[in-house]
């Protein structure tokens, strides 16, 4: 089966997508809205927080259709970067909006202020049928895609804080205790940015070209040289992601003999079907050589 084909066949629904972009967007507003007229800081901590999961499917529906379009002569690797740089926005975004929301719980819990327990139980109750539909929707395209369960895995988050928000509204309702508004929004609040640290350290080491946690660049040059009885030498090595599913691999293979170059071509699709199957590396360059660089240190 070609690239082509297997690409087809892992691709999610576009319209579940679509479908649970919209129900999350409407439901960020609901909440917005639901927060300010309930007087609730929990309420709105729960729309950044549907905000970001918004955000999230967005920008995995965007990878799906940017994705596709072609490379040109000014973008040679194409517009995979776009959800890079989008993920960096929207993590930083949220980072600032939560530190206001930290300074507003502080302010309520020296201060207690009345919160409309009802209106607030009400809108959290929509929210969670909301994102649990979300969360059915895109079960199926998370087993396939690892954008769509980065959002999945924050529709599962957010559902957990609906559910929170309605158990504070109870509370709120039935014995007027108010502090466990703020209380709930520091939590949630944490939960928010203990997530998106993950993601802005995610988007700045692929901005910043750094090599993929799960490889390592000694175990790599050292399988390749052991495993490959024409290869002396792996270096000049660098690996680095386009994106987050995507791995590039480079490197200087010297080797044994001076072999022609229909043998040395063999060597270089022998190293190159090592890196696909070893470590799931499938964009490689390899610069074959035979004792032409003088430092042959695997990192330069």
């Amino acid at each position: 089966m070609d690239d082509h084909n297997i690409s087809r066949t892992k691709e999610p629904s576009k319209r579940n997508i679509l479908i649970s972009l919209v129900l999350n967007f409407v439901i960020t507003i609901a909440e917005i809205v639901g927060g300010i007229l309930s007087n609730s800081l929990a309420l709105l901590s729960d729309a950044l927080h549907n905000l970001s999961d918004t955000f999230s499917i967005f920008i995995s529906y965007m990878a799906m259709i940017v994705g596709k379009k072609k490379s040109t002569s000014k973008n040679t690797f194409g517009y995979k970067r776009i959800e890079i740089l989008a993920a960096l926005l929207n993590g930083i975004i949220l980072i600032v909006i939560s530190i206001y929301l930290f300074y507003e719980a502080y302010q309520r819990l020296i201060d207690p202020q009345p919160v409309q327990g009802k209106t607030m139980m009400i809108v959290a109750i929509i929210g969670l049928l909301a994102n649990l539909i979300s969360v059915v929707l895109l079960h199926s395209g998370s087993l396939k895609n690892l954008n769509i369960k980065a959002a999945y895995l924050h529709l599962l988050g957010d559902t957990l804080s609906s559910v929170g928000v309605i158990g504070a509204s109870i509370l709120i309702s039935l014995f007027d205790v108010y502090w466990v508004d703020p209380l709930l929004t520091f939590l949630i609040g944490i939960f928010i940015v203990r997530a998106t640290y993950g993601v802005l350290k995610e988007t700045v080491e692929i901005l910043m070209q750094a090599s993929p946690e799960n490889l390592d660049i000694k175990e790599i040059k050292k399988f390749l040289e052991t495993h490959h009885p024409k290869v002396e030498n792996i270096h000049h090595i660098h690996v680095w992601r386009l994106s987050d599913d995507q791995t590039h691999f480079e490197c200087h293979a010297d080797l044994c003999n001076n072999y022609s170059m229909e043998e040395a071509d063999k060597i270089r699709k022998d190293l190159e079907s090592i890196l696909k199957k070893e470590f799931n590396i499938h964009h490689v360059t390899i610069q074959m050589e035979y004792h032409t660089c003088r430092d042959k240190r695997p990192i330069v």
